[in-house]
């Protein structure tokens, strides 16, 4: 790993292989997709850690974009990952408000305790 650290390869593809080793030396699994693959409803909701009704509302108000095959609507692999991404840079803006609200009360609170 310490090669793969120090080699002259892109920035990206050395994030890349990196992962790829810690995931496997976490005995995670490790899966290649073609991004424009289609999943189910089901693989869709197991993979963003949903439940299917849940991801169903997602699609129903288009914040996930599907296709309808018949019956049947199919989700494709990098719409997912958007949506993902999406989600996580919005949890991650509202954990850093939280944050900042809570330094501030607690200088507002110093502020009290020192005029006491």
């Amino acid at each position: 790993m310490h090669g793969i650290a120090e080699s002259k390869v892109s920035p990206c593809v050395r994030d890349l292989l990196l992962s790829i080793v810690d995931s496997s030396r976490n005995g995670d699994e490790i899966i290649a997709v073609n991004s424009d693959e289609f999943l189910t409803p089901n693989e869709a909701a197991k993979r963003i850690g949903m439940s299917r009704t849940h991801l169903y509302k997602l699609l129903d108000s288009g914040e996930i974009p599907s296709d309808r095959v018949g019956k049947h609507r199919r989700i494709r692999f990098h719409d997912l990952i958007k949506f993902e991404k999406e989600r996580d840079k919005d949890r991650l803006e509202l954990a850093e408000q939280f944050a900042r609200r809570r330094e501030t009360a607690i200088s507002a609170d110093r502020e009290i305790a020192e005029l006491l």
